[in-house]
């Protein structure tokens, strides 16, 4: 995530204000309540890319001993499967 965690209650915060300002939503619920679901969405896209780093170092485990005798080169391994999930998933980053 590229965003400091300690910013996306602000930027929630700040996207509500802004939207209801420009009358571009109507609310239903509270205020606050829209500004912690905005937050859990902004969350949930920031993680994304995180969250798909770590299912490829998972999926890259299972050539440790390939990379460790410097067979496969692990950058360019990550950088690659990374890309074919992305591709796959149609995940936008």
């Amino acid at each position: 995530m590229r965003v400091p965690k300690g910013w996306v209650h602000v930027l929630a915060k700040e996207i509500i204000k802004e939207l209801l300002q420009k009358e571009q939503i109507e609310l239903k619920v509270t205020e606050e309540q829209a500004v912690k679901l905005a937050e859990e969405l902004l969350l949930e896209e920031l993680t994304v890319e995180d969250r798909l780093n770590a299912e490829v170092r998972e999926l890259l485990k299972q050539f440790d001993a390939e990379i460790e005798k410097g067979r496969l080169d692990y950058r360019k391994l990550f950088e690659m499967t990374k890309k074919k999930l992305i591709q796959e998933r149609n995940i936008i980053i």
